[in-house]
C-alpha cells in the first residue's frame, strides 16, 4: 500500500508541475526576457540576483521547516485517505498557485511583499490592515519555531560532551556547525570565486562529516539558554547581507532534506517488499476526531503540507528579491510547494508505519494522535529499515530527528527577515523607498535594526510558553494568510487584465475553513473559561485576527466589484 501512494502522489504532482504551472505561466504572461527586482536593484544586501539552485534551497527550506512533518503526521487521525488527497489536490491546485502567483506577483511589484501589492490594486487601508495581520503571524511563527528549535536542542548536561550523546545534543553541535559552514561556503563563492559546482560537493562532504561528528560529539545547555541564544542568531541573521548566511544556510540544508527525502523512499520500496513492517493506518476513520470536525479541522491541521500563507511571505520577502530570471519563478514558487506536497505524503506514510504507537481512540471515543510528530516521522521511516533498538534504525532515527530541527532553524531565520522588512513598510509613507527617508520618530521604527529586535524579542519571549498554547492559533492564522494571499493576487492580476479565475474556489475555500476555525476557537475559550494568560493571549489573538480579516475580505470584494463593474 505504502509504495502505491507514494507513487500515486509523484505522478499526480509531476503532472499538475508540467501541465497546469505551464498553463498559469501562459495566462499570467510570464517574461523570461524582463529584468527582476534582483537584477535592477541589486544592492548587495537583500537584492542578490542567486543560481537557480541557490535559491530553489533557500526557498524549499524556508518554506518547509517542520510544517510539512507536523501537519499530515497530526491529520492522519483522519486516515490516510482525506490527507493524502488534500496533499496532493490543494498542493496542485491551492498551493502552488498561492506560492507562483505569490512570488510573481511580487517580482512585477519591484521585489516588495504582498501588501504592497494589495496596495496597488486594493487601496492604502487594505496594505496596512494586512500588514498588521501578516506581523501577528509572523510573531506566532517566530515563537512557534523558537519553541521547536530550543526544543530539541535543550538537555540536562552543559558544555560539550562526548561518549554517550543525546540526540538533542547532536542535534546542537551539527546546527551549530552548519551556521560556520554555510558563513564560509558564502565567502568562497561570492568572494573567493569559487563556483557553485565544486562548492556544493565540499558543502555536502562537510555535511556529512558534521552528521558523524555530531553522533560521537555534543552541545549541550538549558532550553533557557538556547531560546536567548536564537534569539540573538535570528537578529544577525536577518540583517546581514543574505548571500553571507541566508542563501548559503538554505541551500546547503536543502541538501539535508532532498536527502531526508531520499531515504524514506528507500525505505518505502524496501518495507514494501518485505514483511517485517507494514502500513496499517486505516483509510478512513470517521468525520470528527479529537482535533475537530474534518471541516475545517483537516484543511488547518495539514497547513503546510498542501498550502500555507507563510510561503507567500517568504516568496514575496526573500526569493523574489533574489530571482534571476522569470522563468525560475516556475520551478522555484510552484515546483517547490509540490515538493512540500511530496514530503507531506512521506510523513503520512512514515506515520503509517507506525500508527499503532501514536494513534487510537481517546477516552470520548475519537481518533487523537499523541506523541511528537517528528519523533513519530523519525520513528516510521527508521523502521523501515531495522527494529528499533538496533544500530541502523538508531543512526537513522537521529539524522532524521537533526534533519527536521534544521530546517525549523533556517525557517526562522527567514521568518525574521521577513518582520524585519514588514515592520519597516508598516511606517513608511507612499513613495519612501526605505527608512532613510523617513523623517522623524518614523525613521526610527522603520529601521532595519528597531523592527527586529521587536520582532526577536517578542517571539522569544512567547517561544517561552507552552508549544500548544502558540500552535493552536498557528494554524488557522496561517491559512487565513494563504486565504488573503490569494485575494491579494487575484484582485492585482483583475487589476492588470490578466486571467484570474483560477484563483476563486481556493480564495473562498482557505476563507470560509479558517474564519470558521478560528470562531470556533473563539467560542470554545470562551466556554472553557480563561484560566490563565496563555489563554487570553489566544483569545485576543484569535479575536483580532478575525476582525482584520472580515475587514480585508471587505476591502477585497470591493474591488472585486469594481473591476467587474469596469468591464461591463
Amino acid at each position: 500500500m505504502a509504495i502505491l501512494i507514494i507513487l500515486a502522489a509523484i505522478a499526480a504532482l509531476v503532472i499538475g508541475y508540467v501541465f497546469y504551472g505551464r498553463w498559469l505561466a501562459k495566462q499570467w504572461g510570464v517574461d523570461p526576457t524582463r529584468k527582476t527586482p534582483a537584477v535592477e536593484l541589486n544592492d548587495g544586501v537583500d537584492f542578490v540576483a542567486a543560481k537557480p539552485a541557490v535559491l530553489m534551497g533557500h526557498h524549499f527550506s524556508s518554506i518547509a521547516g517542520a510544517g510539512p512533518i507536523n501537519g499530515p503526521i497530526q491529520a492522519a487521525v483522519f486516515g490516510w485517505v482525506p490527507v493524502f488527497l488534500w496533499c496532493v489536490i490543494g498542493g496542485i491546485f491551492f498551493g502552488g498557485l498561492h506560492d507562483y502567483g505569490s512570488l510573481f506577483a511580487s517580482v512585477r511589484h519591484g521585489g516588495k511583499s504582498i501588501g504592497d501589492v494589495i496596495r496597488d490594486s486594493m487601496g492604502k487601508r487594505a496594505h496596512k490592515l494586512f500588514l498588521i495581520f501578516a506581523l501577528l503571524v509572523l510573531v506566532l511563527v517566530v515563537a512557534s519555531f523558537v519553541n521547536v528549535v530550543a526544543g530539541t536542542f535543550m538537555s540536562e548536561n552543559v558544555g560539550i560532551t562526548t561518549g554517550t550523546v543525546t540526540g538533542n545534543e547532536t542535534t546542537a553541535m551539527v546546527s551549530m556547525l552548519f551556521i560556520v559552514l554555510a558563513i564560509v561556503y558564502g565567502l568562497l563563492t561570492n568572494k573567493a570565486g569559487l563556483k557553485t559546482g565544486p562548492a556544493t560537493v565540499i558543502g555536502i562532504v562537510c555535511i556529512l562529516a558534521m552528521l558523524f561528528f555530531g553522533l560521537e560529539v555534543g552541545l549541550a545547555a538549558s532550553r533557557t539558554f538556547w531560546i536567548i541564544f536564537i534569539g540573538a542568531y535570528i537578529a544577525v541573521a536577518s540583517l546581514v547581507p543574505v548571500w553571507i548566511l541566508l542563501q548559503p544556510r538554505d541551500y546547503l540544508s536543502s541538501f539535508l532534506l532532498y536527502g531526508m527525502m531520499v531515504v524514506a523512499i528507500i525505505g518505502i520500496f524496501v518495507c514494501s517488499f518485505g514483511s517485517r513492517v507494514a502500513f496499517d493506518l486505516p483509510a478512513f476513520t470517521g468525520w470528527k476526531t479529537a482535533i475537530g470536525p474534518m471541516f475545517p479541522a483537516l484543511f488547518i491541521t495539514v497547513a503546510c503540507g498542501a498550502c500555507s500563507g507563510f510561503h507567500s511571505l517568504v516568496a514575496s520577502g526573500t526569493t523574489s528579491k533574489q530571482l534571476a530570471n522569470e522563468s525560475h519563478a516556475k520551478p522555484i514558487g510552484y515546483g517547490a510547494m509540490l515538493i512540500e506536497s511530496a514530503l507531506a505524503v512521506i510523513s503520512l506514510i512514515a506515520v503509517g508505519m507506525v500508527a499503532s504507537k501514536y494513534i487510537a481512540l481517546n477516552d470520548k471515543g475519537l481518533f487523537a494522535f499523541s506523541g511528537s510528530p517528528a519523533v513519530a516521522f523519525a520513528d516510521g521511516i527508521a523502521t523501515m529499515f531495522a527494529p528499533e533498538g538496533t544500530s541502523l534504525y538508531g543512526v537513522i532515527y537521529a539524522l532524521l530527528t537533526l534533519a527536521v530541527s534544521v530546517f525549523a532553524l533556517t525557517s526562522l531565520d527567514t521568518a525574521t527577515r521577513l518582520s524585519r522588512f514588514m515592520f519597516s513598510e508598516l511606517f513608511l509613507k507612499e513613495g519612501e523607498a526605505n527608512w532613510k527617508d523617513a523623517k522623524g520618530f518614523r525613521k526610527f521604527l522603520c529601521h532595519p535594526l528597531t523592527g527586529t529586535l521587536v520582532m526577536v524579542v517578542i517571539g522569544c519571549v512567547l517561544g517561552g510558553m507552552k508549544l500548544s498554547a502558540i500552535w493552536a492559533l498557528f494554524g488557522a492564522a496561517n491559512q487565513l494568510l494563504a486565504g488573503l494571499a490569494l485575494m491579494a493576487v487575484a484582485t492585482w492580476l483583475g487589476e492588470v487584465g490578466k486571467n484570474n479565475k483560477m484563483f476563486i474556489i481556493p480564495m473562498i475555500f482557505m476563507l470560509c475553513a479558517t474564519l470558521t476555525s478560528l470562531v470556533m476557537k473563539i467560542f470554545s475559550l470562551i466556554g472553557g473559561g480563561l484560566a490563565n494568560w496563555g489563554l487570553w493571549f489566544q483569545l485576543i489573538f484569535a479575536i483580532a485576527m478575525v476582525i482584520l480579516a472580515i475587514f480585508l475580505v471587505i476591502e477585497g470584494i470591493g474591488t472585486f466589484a469594481k473591476q467587474a463593474k469596469q468591464k461591463a
